[in-house]
Order: C-alpha cells, then structure tokens, then sequence
C-alpha cells in the first residue's frame, strides 16, 4: 500500500458522505506496492481504509468483496468492505475505490511463537473456508504467470544471477515432476508480517487479499513460512518457529506426503518469486516516474539473498 494517487479532504469527504461517513481527517498509508491507500477518520472517531485500485478495472477489485463477506462469517479477521447503493466499489478519480473498517493493531515485528500459531491456523482455515468457493478471477498469478515475469526479467540480471535463477527453475520441474499430489485452491499470495495486525498474541487482521490466487497452497505456505520465521536482515530460517508453524498449520488441514518432500524447494521458490516481484515493481515504479516518500519499494536483494539460502537445502 503506497499513495500513488493524490487525494484531497474534500474529494474523499465527497466520495465518503454516500456511506453515511462523515470525514474529518486523511492519512496517506505508505506500507505495501500495489495501490493507494489512505487512513480515514470520522467525525465519531470511527477510522476506515480508503483503497483506490491502481492496476483493477472495476470487476476485478469487487471480485474479492464476495471472498472477504465469505471469510468474515467464517469468524476470520478480514476487512470486509462497505456498501451503499448495493455495492462496495465505486470510482473515485476515475479508479475503482472501496472503503473498509480499519483493523486495529500491531505488525509482529519480530513475530514470537503464539503469533506464528495464530497465523498458520489462519492460513489454513483460508484454505480450507476457500476450498470450494465459486470465483473465477480475470488474471491469475499462478506458477505460469511468474514463469513468465522471470523470463522477461532474466535479460536484465547478471550472469551469475541468471544462473541462480535457471537453477531455481530447474530443481522446481525436477521435483514437482516426482512429486505430483500438491493440492490447489486460492490463497493469498502476500501474508507477511506487514500484512497481518496482533494485540499481543491475538490475531486482529489478515489484511491485502489483492493478489488472491488460484494456486499450490503450499505456496501460501511457503510465503508466509519463510517471512514469519526470518529475522531480516538475516535471511536463515529459524527451524523451532518453522516447526511451530507447520504443526499448528497441519492442525487444521494436513500436508501430503508430496507438499512435505517439496517443502523446502518451495521456500526456495516463494523467496525466488518475491525477488522477481520487487525487481518487476521497480522496473515499474522506473518506467511510469514513480518517486517520492510516499512511493514504497521493498529491496529485492533480501529475497535473492533468502532465495540462496534456501537453495542449500534443496536437493533434486
């Protein structure tokens, strides 16, 4: 989440008064890449988060509204957005836009082992409450989709990077060709730290479902496996929290025999993904004059570096 789009008091005060929300203050939010977002404040005190979907048309931002309606009664901490009219998303300087209760709370920075509990149990009942669900999304960011970033991105890399990232790519064939029961569903695709909020050890929020995917859960896993039990900028994994976090995962939905032997393979791959993301965002943030302090741009580096450390243990 960064400001991309510049809002003023009085066009969100506007935008805001249909949902029966009376503005009062706005604060740029500058966690995250995808889209602006501010903090609003009413005049009741109640606090809400304005979102404006840089790269969604329409359709795509209100895809998720029915997803988070369905995790919200499953009793998971989400951000369901508003509505008038019968809809949540509106426009607002001619962007898609929604606004939704803010969720209160703190990152888990770093995060201690009742949290990762937390999170792991979370993350399964997503899966498990997403199972089934009927959406069809217009663009998925699944295995093909980053295979192709990766190919675009390769040209520009150095040798020894372009090595490491065939190598990568090599050992995935190699290991899901052997290994073929890794079960599908939607996931979130970004669940780090920065994208869950805890009062002590008490899960609060699950925040940013923009990249809701139809892909291997494991890769969820493995995404949210590798930041929660990281301590940046050491990029080791610390195995008692990753233990902690697999046991309480598979308290609720438990791994096959096929996700366990691809398990390091895919921290390895979650790791080589992100690299690719943030090298693709910066290119990005280049090519459109992004810049500024409200811009946030997440160093690719640490996840090329995660992404080596985690090659050591994979063995084809």
């Amino acid at each position: 989440m960064s400001v991309y789009t510049t809002l003023s008091l009085k066009e969100v005060q506007a935008f805001a008064a249909p949902y029966g929300l009376e503005v009062v203050e706005l604060n740029p939010i500058q966690g995250g890449i995808q889209n602006t977002n501010y903090f609003i404040v009413c005049a009741d005190s109640t606090q809400f988060v304005l979102t404006l979907f840089e790269n969604m048309d329409e359709q795509g931002a209100g895809e998720l509204v029915p997803v988070l309606e369905h995790l919200g009664q499953q009793g998971l901490a989400v951000p369901v957005p508003l509505k008038h009219d019968g809809k949540a998303i509106h426009s607002l300087k001619d962007k898609p836009a929604q606004i939704a209760p803010r969720l209160m709370g703190d990152h888990p920075m770093p995060a201690n082992i009742e949290q990762i509990k937390a999170i792991a149990i979370a993350q399964a009942q997503i899966h498990v409450a997403l199972k089934d669900f009927p959406l069809q999304r217009a663009e998925y960011r699944n295995h093909q989709y980053w295979r192709n970033v990766a190919k675009e991105i390769k040209p520009t890399l150095n040798i020894a990077d372009q090595t490491i990232l065939s190598n990568l790519l090599g050992l995935y064939d190699a290991l899901t060709a052997m290994y073929p029961n890794r079960p599908k569903g939607f996931i979130h695709s970004d669940l780090f730290r920065d994208n869950t909020l805890f009062e002590g050890d008490q899960l609060k929020g699950i925040l940013d479902f923009y990249e809701l995917n139809q892909d291997e859960l494991l890769f969820d896993v493995a995404i949210t496996l590798n930041d929660f039990c990281t301590e940046y900028p050491e990029v080791t994994l610390d195995e008692v929290k990753a233990q902690a976090f697999l046991e309480a995962y598979e308290s609720i939905r438990p791994l096959t025999s096929d996700e366990k032997s691809c398990l390091e393979l895919y921290l390895a791959m979650a790791a080589g993904r992100f690299w690719m993301m943030r090298l693709q965002v910066a290119h990005m943030n280049q090519i459109e004059g992004r810049t500024g302090e409200d811009i946030l741009q997440k160093n690719p580096q640490e996840m090329r570096n995660m992404l080596i450390e985690r090659l050591k243990f994979v063995t084809a």
